[in-house]
């Protein structure tokens, strides 16, 4: 396994700390020890450095992979799932402690899905379906997103009373859909031979 996927695996590694850091322990558990009453009150800043820390390596993998001719087909299977991984286990959490709609954590992870599914079937057939730009500018919104929640709108709520991670949250939504579209819609005659 070379750097590149070492530091794939590394992501996918982060996820259950990212999970363990959450604040989801019951009030009862968290009254009997005393690390799970201060990641109670602090475990949500922890678990938003360790999903911006997850985050980062995704464009460093890619950056090695490229930079030393790194990239393998295991590399390709892992990095897409890593992020998908990723940003839906962040969204679940979210969703179980009323920091978004469930609506919202449905679209955005039922359009990685599909299109994971689409890419999956693709490659078993040895066909390479066209990725562009629009997929990374959703990734990236997506991470803003997700870290403005997590962080409950700071730094932002101390310049202004807009919420910004809202704000940022229905953009990530927007160009998740548009780039899921976008995809399906320039691939679509390769598509058509499924």
């Amino acid at each position: 396994m070379n750097l590149a996927n070492k530091i794939t695996v590394a992501r996918i590694l982060l996820i259950p700390v990212f999970m363990l850091l959450f604040p989801i322990y019951p009030s009862w558990l968290t009254a009997k020890f005393a690390v799970l009453q201060h990641l109670a009150a602090y475990g949500i800043y922890y678990a938003a450095g360790v999903f911006l820390l997850a985050s980062a390596t995704d464009k460093l993998d890619g950056y090695i992979a490229r930079k030393y001719n790194l990239v393998t087909n295991l590399g390709k299977l892992l990095d897409p799932l890593a992020d998908k991984l990723l940003i839906s286990a962040a969204l679940v959490l979210m969703v179980s402690q009323h920091m978004t709609y469930a609506w919202v954590a449905f679209v955005i992870v039922a359009r990685e899905i599909i299109i994971t599914g689409l890419r999956i079937i693709a490659a078993s057939r040895r066909i390479a379906l066209q990725a562009d730009g629009t997929g990374k500018i959703k990734m990236v919104f997506q991470v803003a997103a997700i870290t403005a929640v997590l962080l409950r709108n700071r730094p932002f709520s101390f310049f202004t009373s807009v919420p910004v991670d809202q704000v940022l949250l229905y953009a990530a939504l927007a160009l998740t859909v548009y780039s899921g579209v976008h995809y399906i819609r320039n691939n679509y005659r390769r598509l058509e031979l499924f």
